[in-house]
């Protein structure tokens, strides 16, 4: 007996259903959710920064040691922990040849305002459709929403699309995966990655 003759009409359907979608979009019938591990080749991918640039990791994987690190959203007490601490270590991490981009479901817009509170000195990048999110296989939940003072010392709501897991990658000058981080913790994400470089710089 020939494996369809086994199928039920409505498993047919949807067969052929998934067969039409990949035919017209060139896509697979079933698209598998990304799982990145060590020694993997990172993704390529682009998105624009809180400078309102596209930020291209084409110019910097193969020169620098990159961190990717994706963050739940701005304003929020781990997500602000977690930046002072990269604040507070860039300069020792810059000399070691890193470069750090912070990435949430947050605009450009909020991630400039962010930036200024914090007193940043490296790269955020809006993923406001969770594209990039998706390319690195990093889980996303539902938006949400966060107050500050604006200005005029009056509260504004700052409201997200989606909320990423915080998930931390290291890129190395090869363009592979070195380290792949699902359980952050915040205040020693930074200090890991610090001693995690110093470690690749002595083999």
């Amino acid at each position: 007996m020939r494996i369809h003759d086994t199928m039920t009409g409505e498993k047919k359907a949807l067969a052929l259903f998934a067969l039409a979608v990949s035919c017209l979009t060139g896509a697979p019938a079933d698209d598998p959710k990304v799982d990145l591990k060590p020694g993997d080749r990172a993704p390529s991918f682009d998105a624009f920064s809180d400078q309102g640039t596209l930020w291209k990791s084409a110019d910097h994987v193969g020169m620098k040691y990159v961190v990717v690190y994706f963050y739940p959203g701005d304003f929020t007490p781990g997500c602000i922990v977690q930046a002072k601490n990269f604040r507070d270590n860039m300069n020792k991490l810059a000399a070691k040849g890193v470069v750090v981009v912070g990435v949430s479901g947050d605009s450009t817009m909020t991630h400039q305002l962010f930036k200024k509170a914090q007193q940043l000195n490296f790269t955020l990048l809006a993923d406001e459709d969770g594209k990039l999110a998706q390319k690195f296989g990093v889980p996303v939940g539902k938006g949400g929403t966060v107050k500050i003072k604006g200005a005029d010392g009056q509260p504004v709501a700052l409201t997200r699309n989606l909320t990423a897991a915080r998930w931390t990658f290291v890129i190395d000058k090869t363009g592979k995966i070195v380290s792949k981080n699902t359980r952050v913790n915040p205040a020693q994400d930074s200090k890991q990655i610090a001693d995690l470089i110093d470690q690749l710089e002595k083999k």
